[in-house]
């Protein structure tokens, strides 16, 4: 499969299994998993052909782990960043290291400086384990700047974190005081 038609594929399920499954009529459990066949079914009627060998080469090949297909093969989710509210995904609260990373556009600082990082649309803030992954993701929303969080002051001090499948650390909300004062800036 070609890089684009893989991006393309990946940026459909990333769309309907974590935002907008109800754009294609696709029903999500509460665990946030889809069937396999009716997601194949479903891009079929909304003009997209997928099979199943696309889907397991789009999991496979995710550098971001975005995906899991479940044990027995007949469903799909995604591993966090879910908008949607047919999906309630119950993660194990865990104790996050001493930091944590948060990759972001330079243009939103003066409003985390104000407001602390906040969901947004999805259900919880994204935490990178490494500085690297953090400018990754905060190219995506322009000029990336990485802010680090005091993580285990905050759980020592109540705040309940957990971590994705594919290593994405979550949490509810960044107060201010918990953010690095000192953005880094690539």
């Amino acid at each position: 499969m070609s890089n684009t038609k893989h991006a393309d594929v990946s940026k459909f399920l990333s769309y309907v299994l974590r935002h907008k499954p109800e754009a294609i009529g696709l029903t999500l459990n509460s665990g946030g998993w889809a069937n396999i066949a009716e997601l194949i079914s479903c891009a079929a009627k909304d003009g997209r052909l997928l099979t199943r060998e696309v889907i397991q080469s789009v999991v496979d090949n995710s550098d971001k782990k975005r995906f899991s297909i479940s044990a027995d093969g007949l469903s799909i989710r995604a591993a966090q960043g879910h908008s949607s509210a047919q999906v309630d995904m119950r993660y194990e609260p865990k104790v996050p290291p001493e930091f944590l990373y948060h990759g972001t556009a330079t243009r939103f600082i003066d409003s985390i400086n104000q407001q602390g990082l906040r969901p947004g649309s999805r259900q919880y803030v994204h935490l990178s384990a490494d500085e690297a992954t953090a400018i990754t993701v905060g190219q995506r929303h322009g000029k990336p700047t990485v802010l680090k969080i005091k993580t285990l002051e905050m759980h020592q001090q109540g705040f309940i974190f957990y971590q994705a499948d594919n290593g994405v650390w979550l949490t509810l909300t960044v107060p201010v005081p918990f953010i690095d004062s000192t953005p880094f800036i690539d």
